[in-house]
């Protein structure tokens, strides 16, 4: 079993105090050690009692003391970092960190060799002005959550999803190919028109339109970001409650269904 030594680890807190104990007896030892030839059996022993018990109680408590907070300030750095990344509203990143997170994964897969593909969705909120005019915000904000509980609940875990506007949101799907990444926008769209939203128990439905691109190699998120908006445009211009997927890559079309490809 592996010794979790992360900054926010108890394990941590222990190594460094047990190895730094250790550290101190070690030195009274040392320093000590020179005095004893002169010293009787008795002395001798009173001595290595206490080269023994003033580092460990007094080392030990210190450092135990100085590595407990460390632990704690780390343990708060560590939940500044979630809250400066998280939309306080939908629990899901907010932009600078949604965008930042894809950039770093594209960066990568622009360094490797092995050819990587994935696709980006932006999903926006049908007609969510109305919704905040005619039942208030406190309303379009409990719709807001649910559109973001329904976008999460389709994701894998190494799905990145955040909120990237008032009422838009993006999804990154690394490693995915065209047709998984549209049925993935589709089981999105299907999920939260199938929703139950009745604010004040008058009904309410939600719908979205999705915009997507994929790719298949080297690319950034300004280029992949473009593409997919277009998309979305598309899917708003054509009646919205649908899909639009990139053409040039999406392989997936079913005229049943609601997505359109142009």
């Amino acid at each position: 079993m592996k010794l979790d030594l992360s900054p926010t680890s108890w394990g941590r807190v222990i190594a460094v105090t047990a190895a730094g104990t250790a550290f101190f007896i070690a030195v009274a030892f040392f320093v000590d050690s020179f005095n004893f030839p002169y010293l009787s059996p008795e002395a001798v022993w009173r001595a290595q009692m206490t080269d023994l018990m003033l580092p460990l109680v007094l080392g030990g408590s210190f450092l135990f003391f100085l590595m407990w907070k460390i632990r704690q300030l780390a343990i708060a750095q560590r939940d500044l970092s979630v809250i400066a990344a998280t939309d306080s509203l939908t629990a899901v990143l907010n932009r600078g960190a949604f965008s930042m997170l894809v950039e770093a994964y594209l960066e990568e897969t622009r360094k490797q060799e092995q050819t990587r593909s994935g696709a980006l969705l932006i999903i926006d909120a049908d007609h969510f002005k109305s919704i905040n005019d005619r039942l208030g915000h406190d309303c379009g904000d409990q719709a807001l959550k649910l559109i973001a509980q329904a976008i999460k609940g389709q994701l894998r875990g190494s799905d990145i999803v955040g909120r990237i506007g008032g009422e838009e949101f993006g999804v990154f799907l690394p490693g995915v190919d065209p047709s998984q990444s549209w049925l993935v926008a589709e089981g999105i769209r299907r999920r939260i028109r199938e929703m139950d939203f009745s604010p004040g128990g008058r009904a309410c439905p939600l719908s979205v339109s999705i915009g997507g691109t994929s790719f298949s190699g080297p690319t950034t998120y300004e280029a992949i970001f473009s593409a997919a908006d277009r998309r979305l445009y598309a899917a708003k211009s054509n009646g919205r409650d649908q899909v639009s997927f990139d053409p040039a890559e999406a392989t997936l079309v079913s005229q049943s269904s609601v997505a359109t490809v142009h």
